[in-house]
């Protein structure tokens, strides 16, 4: 196995931000790589390109040696330092920002305290210095970002291993790399692990020790079982509609009366820590969304599995939940697309019935419209993916990505049917 994942998708990201007058931040799930990919690979590729080594200062605020810098005034003073003197170009990155804590002001100790944004937006003004940031929670999200670095910051989303990095690190038959990938995902640390054991134990560790504590601590949770509860249902529904009063009342039927706002709130601390994402409902024809019920997705699938002691490996929602973050880390808008018909029922009554693509993609100007299906295997389940697409009345392309075709061809209605794989590899298809 390649003990180096190359992450070029990242690096270009990186490289088109250079000097750009802004902030790089650089946000994600922790343990998904951004700190490798900034101190290696990205430092890397500056040192190939004939940036001098002492050019280059990483600040890693986890490491011990590092703890004074987490006040911002001594960190804003140990860089005015490295540059004093200094006429050229140097790169500064800062690893686990939001480690970096509040201080009072020296000159108002009772106005606003001094945080990390102003050591930070001291950088800006500097144009001999070009800044890159880690950060792994709620505390970096864009738009925290965006507030306190007034317009002046740039975020760079990174995600678990997507299944074309993750073969590019095992090789061999893409066939026999994905189910190592839809069982263990795309955790970087957790390809390195000797035995399948091992990595189901790093999972775990990585779900309780990690992810569940930091948002405990960080968000002072006073009921973390009902947290952890939450945390179970939403990994055993993924792909599947859902609300906070459906998991409210799910809760309830286990004995745990909690309000909709406590589920509401524990949700969005999961969002904020990057463990899932929402996709929204969206009325196709009618162009709004719904106000509920949405779907919930992982970010990782190893870690969703891990989350239910890999006792629910449904291939159907694991293949639509990569799917979708696929089509997230290649930076398009997706929601769940919905597409209302009236329809006959059993007693001959006209009602309208709700038909559901599973995914609206918007890249830009262009829309696409993509179904998860891993095998269909009759007319009557072609005919049901299909009926939606003809619903929606629309010229847009639309795309039924399965596991049960070789290769991809267009049907006589001009869907294109696409191997999974094939979806998952080629970004030039969405």
């Amino acid at each position: 196995m390649n003990k180096r994942i190359e992450r070029p998708f990242y690096l270009k990201q990186l490289r088109s931000r250079a000097w750009n007058g802004q902030i790089k931040v650089v946000t994600g799930i922790r343990r998904c790589g951004k700190s490798f990919l900034l101190n290696k690979l990205y430092r890397d590729e500056l040192l190939a390109s004939g940036v001098a080594a002492e050019n280059i200062r990483c600040i890693a605020l986890d490491e011990r040696r590092n703890l004074a810098l987490r006040n911002p005034l001594a960190l804003a003073d140990d860089v005015e330092r490295w540059m004093d003197g200094f006429s050229g170009r140097r790169y500064l990155f800062i690893d686990e920002i939001q480690l970096c804590g509040e201080v009072p002001n020296p000159h108002d100790p009772r106005g606003k305290p001094v945080t990390f944004y102003d050591a930070l937006n001291e950088f800006l003004h500097d144009d001999r210095l070009d800044v890159y940031v880690t950060g792994s929670n709620s505390r970096m999200l864009s738009s925290d970002i965006l507030t306190e670095f007034r317009g002046r910051g740039d975020e760079v989303r990174v995600h678990p291993l997507s299944f074309a990095e993750y073969w590019s690190a095992v090789g061999g038959d893409r066939r026999d790399a994905f189910p190592g990938y839809a069982r263990f995902g795309g955790m970087p640390f957790c390809l390195f692990r000797p035995d399948d054991a091992a990595r189901e134990a790093y999972l775990k560790g990585l779900f309780a020790e990690v992810y569940v504590k930091d948002i405990v601590e960080r968000r002072k949770i006073e009921r973390p079982d009902i947290l952890e509860k939450i945390l179970d249902f939403i990994s055993s529904s993924v792909g599947s509609l859902t609300n906070p009063n459906n998991v409210a009342g799910s809760l309830a039927a286990q004995g745990d009366r909690v309000s909709v706002h406590t589920v509401s709130s524990y949700l969005a601390h999961i969002k904020d820590a990057f463990l899932f994402s929402e996709a929204r409902r969206y009325d196709v024809k009618g162009r709004t969304y719904f106000s509920y019920p949405d779907k919930y997705y992982c970010e990782d699938l190893g870690l969703r599995n891990a989350r239910l002691s890999f006792r629910q490996p449904e291939i159907t929602h694991l293949m639509e939940n990569a799917v979708y973050n696929e089509l997230v880390r290649r930076g398009h808008s997706v929601d769940v697309g919905v597409v209302t018909a009236v329809e006959k029922n059993a007693k001959g009554q006209s009602v309208r019935v709700p038909h559901e693509i599973d995914f609206v993609v918007n890249k830009g100007g262009e829309r696409v419209y993509v179904q998860s299906a891993y095998a269909i295997r009759s007319e009557e389940k072609l005919e049901s993916e299909r009926r939606a697409f003809s619903l929606a009345g629309d010229s847009f392309r639309k795309i039924i990505v399965r596991d049960d075709v070789l290769h991809r061809s267009f049907d006589e209605s001009g869907v294109l049917h696409v191997n999974l794989l094939d979806f998952l590899l080629d970004e030039s298809i969405v």
